[in-house]
């Protein structure tokens, strides 16, 4: 990038490169171009030499003239013409007979200096063109070769990165430890002075949307120091020793701007465990990585240049890389707790106009999990729902909206349903309330709903009162017997032949739970404090898979029996309490068919017998049940049990 400071404008490489590919093809077209005027001759219209013989029999040719195979002349109204002799030997008798008047000219022929040059110029203009690209190959070690080995590194400066630790929110920790980096950028004396060292690297690690490169770009904002930016998938190229090129090109421009920061998007790309692949391991990649690692703490001193990388998989990183020298921290950037969710709706709140019922403390409390990215997410939806709607302003009722629509999918409003279908529905998802609403271990009830949506039919959705970082035993089995509520209601409405398929997410949900609660987390009497299955995978994003360790059949047959008593435990817990409140499973089945929406607090309200407080409301009214029902297609819904409580601890 141009210095500011320096008032001499520096070449534009592409004009300079396009004014040489210009000239080529201009010398080109002037070799056609020759060749072309050495061979054809621009005065007289082609004729066939059949038409010439005829029109020498008719007595229409005037004069002519013969040099070699080429026969030129004018015709008898004054028009040129030109046709080729195929070595007929009886022309001049010919044209002796007709009395054509005809003289011979010996052919042209090239000068040497210009048949040298026919033969010779498409052979220089080649070697021309080679020599170009070797010097340029060449050049810089390989940085030159038409901009391959060149580094794609960006510098952004003050103007372009606007973004400070004012508009970073939820990740006070990770914050703060960058902000020492920013300080020494600013004051380098205040650590030298004592002998301390700053870290050279630092590596961002979190999940995906929770505002790595946000941060990044803070530091850019904070530091006012020269903040070079790229990606690791910048580097790997289908050339050899191209992505080497352009990590040295990239520290020797981060050496020109020192002290700077260097950041690194997605360092996994390139920074992968080395020897992991097939072959010998000497790929483009593992080149690049060398390169790196040398450049970071090699031979070498890179004074003053800070290298910031992020990435969401550090488990794949080599070694090497997170070795004390190249990236002394890594900071950990989680999913924002409900605090820290509160702060991030706030600086995305700024700026749209808000409706003053809207509440940043309610919609953190029901976006549990939710990334930073997620959150932004959230506001624009509501933001793009408001103005579909004719709003000046944003209002709860469209982040309620926005909320459902990101967490629950899209209302499926063209979808038809009968009003079995309906029925059916309204007393699993009824099921699923009414065991939360007298399991004191629950979670509060948020909302209910028989609106389809993605691929669910309805869902009943329980938001903590605060963020859990731990479940206890009870919590595990209240949210079993909240989950076998949907398919108990619809047993003892419907009859255990009406049972349908709509109870499969929960079950798939129970199952994992009690499968987690014996084999990793010791909840078994019989079994005891004992791991039986080892996570795989990536665990810190949430998502892992199990593995069983070595054991006995014996143990085996006892896992599969302890899971199937919790989960047993948890369906005679949910019939138990439908049972001895059939009467409010059927006043919410009722109001939820009338109303396909409804609050906890209008849950609350109902099963008190107040009503539900809206106008003409009379579902507080308990109904008797009416039977039958048709059975529900296998994918009717995916979880009834929405907004429960995650699996992991």
């Amino acid at each position: 990038m141009q210095d500011e400071r320096d008032p001499t404008p520096t070449p534009n490489p592409w004009m300079r490169s396009l004014a040489i590919w210009v000239g080529i093809l201009a010398a080109m077209v002037l070799v056609v171009s020759l060749f072309e005027g050495g061979r054809t001759d621009a005065s007289g219209s082609n004729i066939a030499y059949s038409e010439f013989l005829k029109k020498v029999d008719d007595g229409n040719i005037r004069q002519v003239e013969i040099a070699g195979e080429v026969v030129t002349g004018t015709l008898s109204d004054g028009k040129t013409f030109k046709t080729v002799n195929p070595s007929d030997a009886r022309l001049v008798d010919r044209l002796t007979e007709k009395q054509v008047a005809f003289r011979a000219k010996q052919a042209e022929e090239p000068s040497l200096l210009m048949y040298i040059l026919y033969q010779t110029l498409p052979f220089l203009l080649l070697l021309g063109l080679g020599f170009f690209v070797m010097r340029q190959m060449q050049k810089n070690a390989g940085s030159g070769a038409m901009g391959f080995g060149k580094s794609r590194a960006k510098m952004l400066t003050e103007k372009q990165v606007r973004v400070t630790f004012e508009d970073v929110a939820g990740i006070d920790e990770a914050r703060e430890e960058l902000q020492e980096i920013v300080d020494f950028l600013r004051d380098p004396g205040k650590f030298s002075r004592l002998g301390g060292k700053i870290p050279k690297g630092a590596l961002l690690v979190g999940s995906p949307g929770t505002g790595k490169t946000l941060l990044a770009r803070a530091i850019a904002g904070e530091a006012k120091v020269p903040f070079f930016t790229i990606s690791g998938s910048d580097f790997v190229e289908m050339f050899v020793g191209v992505g080497a090129s352009r990590v040295r090109d990239m520290f020797d421009q981060a050496k020109k701007s020192a002290p700077c920061i260097l950041f690194i998007d997605e360092i996994d790309a390139v920074g992968r465990h080395r020897g992991a692949g097939l072959g010998n391991g000497n790929d483009e990649r593992e080149q690049t990585l060398n390169q790196l690692l040398v450049e970071m703490d090699g031979f070498e001193a890179n004074e003053g240049i800070i290298i910031i990388a992020a990435t969401n998989r550090p488990d794949v990183l080599d070694p090497a890389l997170l070795r004390p020298g190249r990236f002394d921290r890594q900071i950990v950037v989680p999913r924002p707790d409900i605090e820290g969710r509160e702060k991030i709706l706030a600086v995305h709140m700024k700026k749209i106009p808000l409706a003053p019922d809207v509440d940043a403390r309610t919609i953190a409390r029901g976006t549990p999990g939710f990334s930073g990215a997620d959150l932004a997410n959230l506001v624009n939806e509501a933001a793009l729902m408001a103005a579909r709607r004719g709003k000046r302003l944003v209002a709860m009722a469209e982040f309620e909206a926005a909320k459902d629509k990101v967490m629950m999918g899209t209302e499926r409003k063209s979808m038809v349903m009968t009003e079995d279908e309906k029925k059916m529905t309204a007393y699993h998802e009824a099921g699923h309330a009414i065991v939360a609403m007298h399991e004191p271990a629950s979670d509060p009830i948020h909302k209910a709903t028989i609106i389809p949506r993605g691929r669910a039919l309805g869902m009943v959705m329980r938001l903590p009162e605060r963020d859990s970082y731990s479940y206890h035993r009870d919590k595990m089995h209240a949210n079993m017997s909240v989950a076998m509520g949907g398919r108990v209601a619809e047993e003892l409405i419907f009859g255990y032949d009406k049972v349908s398929s709509g109870a499969s997410g929960d079950i798939q949900y129970a199952t994992k739970l009690a499968r987690d609660m014996v084999t990793q987390w010791g909840m078994s009497d019989k079994l005891g404090p004992l791991q039986y299955e080892e996570p795989q995978g990536e665990t810190f994003l949430g998502y892992s898979q199990s593995a069983r360790v070595h054991m006995s059949d014996e143990t085996a047959k006892t896992i599969d029996t302890e899971i199937r008593r919790i989960v047993d435990g948890g369906y005679d817990k949910a019939k138990e309490v439908l049972s001895q409140h059939i009467d409010e499973l059927h006043a919410l089945a009722n109001a939820l068919l009338e109303y396909e929406t409804l609050s906890g607090d209008e849950i609350k309200s109902l099963l008190a017998g107040e009503g539900i407080g809206r106008p003409d409301s009379n579902a507080a009214k308990p109904v008797a049940p009416t039977g039958g029902g048709s059975s529900i297609p296998k994918s009717r819904r995916s979880g009834g049990l929405g907004g429960a409580a995650p699996m992991g601890a």
